[in-house]
């Protein structure tokens, strides 16, 4: 699909552990912001982008 295994991130908490879920957020957020723009963004393919009639 063109994205690397650093912009993938699978993780487990349950509901009751909203702190964690917040911190691995904000880790992965950092992880991403680092990497940049999504290659993904502006590729003709992307699957966000609409259809020209």
């Amino acid at each position: 699909m063109g994205l690397s295994e650093e912009r993938i991130m699978f993780g487990y908490c349950t509901a009751a552990e909203g702190q964690k879920f917040q911190q691995e957020a904000i880790k992965f957020d950092k992880v991403i912001r680092e990497l940049g723009p999504s290659p993904l963004k502006n590729k003709d393919d992307a699957p966000t982008k609409k259809a020209k009639a």
